[in-house]
């Protein structure tokens, strides 16, 4: 059979001829649904079970249908399968060979559904199974931080705030600013699978089917909790695809700025981390040149995600209920994000994990700005029972006679200090070295080392019940 016969066969008899180049360039989408094979074959063979378990087709129909699909599978998996762009797409190019395989019998599997249905169903498929393959990914992400956060709890750093330094940290607690981030993200994943999780299969057209199908079986089979509950709804929706898109742009963003913050610590003038060769390129004229090309591209990527996001919501915006051919521009936009994200979650994990720390350049900067200074202000309030902005003033007249002596603020002398201010005394000190300043930020999630640690346990420990439970919080 041509080409040519089998598309007109499939169109039906309102076409006297196939459509012209132009119209067949545009409509057909096997060129990217093809990705959805896997997920067509499942669904149509979980719907001729159901087929066959309602009396619909008969057992032996059921047999050579599963055979022959199983056969599709095979052959597409080794690169055997011819795909036709005149059969439009994924479910012509399968039901086409079907045919050629059992014959009259392929016919009956589209039996009490429509493409609308079985598209709506391979996309949920294929977007559920690449949440999870990105829950498995931000896992490992957060791992690699963590596994940081241990060895770097006491690690002094400093914090910013405008990119100016702020108070000093460690590097542990920063490495945990991003586990809290990507674990977010994790929730967002789990929350879109929970969402996601029904099966459209049986909506048919729009309307359903007066067939005695049984949604629930293929649901059940397909491994969705249950199955939509609206028709129209079920057809036109697509949420579970727009949702995984903002994940995406949302995740993306937080490895953007983790990309960014790679990309200023590892030069010269921060110097707090360098990357391996794995993860950096060397210049083509300046031999001493090592750049984050790694850190770089995942900072760039992520203005694709975030387009993709627009192009579909774009795509969406306008649509009446129920199908449009405007749908078969949704999956492009996914499988773009989805491919992207893979790898610039892939790469950040890599880089987190082998890049090496320079712990004395960080201690070095952790004290520069005077970076102690709200902790003078903290000792005047809780120690000599200044007003707040009373204990702001002082501290900043402190702070201007260290920049004049070009010393830091804990090596003023006591004498200096109360020509400032006659309260303060020789216990100011406890607090004005930087070590001094972190050991004290024991508040609930502050950067002391000892609270750096118990919400790295927090975390171990809700990683391994979310692995069971699917559940972070």
């Amino acid at each position: 059979m041509s080409d040519t016969k089998a598309s007109n066969q499939m169109w039906g008899g309102r076409f006297a001829s196939g459509p012209a180049a132009i119209m067949e360039a545009i409509n057909a989408s096997i060129g990217f649904d093809r990705k959805l094979y896997a997920q067509d074959i499942r669904g149509s063979i979980a719907h001729s079970e159901m087929l066959a378990e309602t009396g619909i087709i008969s057992r032996e129909d059921q047999k050579k249908i599963a055979h022959g699909l199983n056969t599709i599978l095979s052959e597409i998996e080794a690169g055997k399968f011819e795909f036709s762009t005149r059969l439009e797409d994924i479910h012509m190019n399968v039901e086409s060979r079907l045919a050629e395989l059992v014959g009259p019998a392929a016919g009956r599997l589209h039996t009490a559904r429509s493409r609308n249905d079985q598209v709506a169903l391979d996309f949920r498929l294929w977007v559920k199974e690449e949440l999870q393959r990105t829950d498995a990914a931000l896992v490992a992400l957060i791992e690699a931080f963590l596994s940081r956060a241990e060895e770097h709890a006491a690690t002094l750093m400093p914090g910013f705030t405008h990119l100016q330094t702020a108070q000093p940290v460690t590097f542990g607690h920063h490495c945990m600013a991003y586990v809290e981030m990507f674990a977010r993200d994790l929730t967002r994943v789990r929350d879109a699978i929970e969402r996601l999780d029904e099966s459209p299969l049986g909506a048919a057209a729009l309307a359903g089917t007066g067939f005695p199908i049984d949604r629930h079986m293929t649901a059940k089979a397909l491994g969705f909790r249950e199955p939509t509950r609206n028709s129209i709804d079920s057809v036109s929706d697509r949420d579970f695809a727009l949702e995984f898109l903002s994940v995406a742009a949302i995740c993306a963003t937080h490895l953007s700025r983790l990309a960014e913050e790679v990309v200023i610590w590892s030069t010269p003038q921060f110097g707090f981390v360098r990357l391996s060769d794995s993860f950096s390129t060397g210049s083509s004229i300046m031999p001493q040149k090592k750049n984050p090309d790694a850190a770089e591209l995942v900072r760039a990527k992520t203005g694709r995600i975030n387009g993709d996001l627009i192009a579909l919501l774009t795509v969406m915006k306008g649509l009446p209920l129920a199908y449009s051919k405007d749908m078969q521009e949704d999956k492009e936009a996914v499988f773009d994000a989805a491919e992207t994200l893979d790898l610039m979650i892939a790469a950040m994990t890599g880089m987190v994990s082998d890049m090496s720390i320079n712990d004395a350049a960080m201690k070095r900067a952790a004290g520069s700005g005077y970076s102690t200074a709200t902790d003078l202000a903290d000792w005047l309030v809780r120690e000599a029972g200044l007003p707040f902005r009373e204990a702001h003033h002082v501290t900043g007249r402190a702070v201007a006679l260290a920049e004049k002596k070009k010393v830091a603020l804990d090596r003023l002398s006591l004498d200096e200090l109360r020509e400032i201010d006659s309260r303060i005394t020789d216990d100011v000190f406890n607090v004005l070295s930087v070590s001094a300043s972190v050991k004290s930020r024991t508040s609930f999630g502050g950067t002391a080392p000892q609270e750096v640690r118990r919400q790295i346990r927090y975390w171990k420990k809700r990683l391994k019940q979310g692995a069971t439970n699917r559940k972070l919080r």
